[in-house]
């Protein structure tokens, strides 16, 4: 393995390990709370990791990854202001948060063809796999559009059972993925959320439970 291999890796295995430590203290917090919560430090910790899993999608040339990214990273910002660390942040960091998606579109958008090569003309990923990759990027990020949704409408930010759901899919549609590209950044991130999502649901399923005969005791 080259030295550029590796430093591309590493930065996928830095980005991944941003994720994980994302659900590791969630599930910790949650853990210890008995119920489902959504820290601020979850959201802190998405955005570390979004911006370096997109450098290393496009080291790699794959479309799959760049685009799951996009789709989730103004979720991200959005449920930092819901938290309150939005505006809490330096006002430099905000602007070049805010600004370096939309320089990367610019970019792409003036060398259109450059792009589709760059992605799509790669001799050793198929179509056909291109197209499942994204396709379990797009399902795995629908979960945020999901819970900006479900947060907008209880007015605050949090993490649904559905949330965990859509999860699970779209993560064990990247694990495949990540097996067919030989990807150890993808298999070893996917697999360990997998287990953290489960458990999310159970500890939810719980929570529902004591809330439900709580509400019957009250009643009674």
């Amino acid at each position: 393995m080259s030295l550029s291999q590796l430093l591309i890796y590493g930065i996928g295995f830095l980005a991944q390990g941003f994720f994980s430590a994302r659900i590791l203290v969630q599930w910790i917090l949650s853990e210890k709370a008995k119920k489902v919560l959504s820290p601020s430090i979850f959201w802190i910790l998405s955005i570390c990791g979004a911006y370096l899993l997109c450098i290393y999608g496009w080291l790699r040339n794959d479309f799959s990854i760049v685009l799951g990214q996009f789709i989730s990273y103004y979720i991200y910002l959005w449920n930092l202001n819901m938290k309150g660390v939005w505006k809490r942040m330096h006002v430099i960091l905000r602007v070049l948060l805010l600004i370096t998606p939309v320089i990367a579109i610019t970019y792409v958008a003036g060398d259109a063809q450059r792009f589709m090569e760059h992605f799509f003309n790669v001799d050793y990923i198929p179509m056909w796999l291109i197209i499942y990759g994204s396709t379990g990027q797009v399902l795995f990020t629908l979960r945020f559009i999901y819970q900006w949704f479900v947060s907008r409408k209880d007015g605050e930010s949090v993490l649904p059972p559905g949330f965990w759901i859509i999860s699970i899919i779209g993560s064990s549609i990247i694990v495949s993925y990540g097996f067919i590209r030989h990807d150890p950044v993808l298999i070893l991130g996917q697999s360990f959320g997998l287990i953290s999502y489960v458990r999310n649901l159970i500890i939810g399923h719980k929570a529902a439970n004591r809330e439900k005969m709580k509400a019957g005791t009250q009643k009674d």
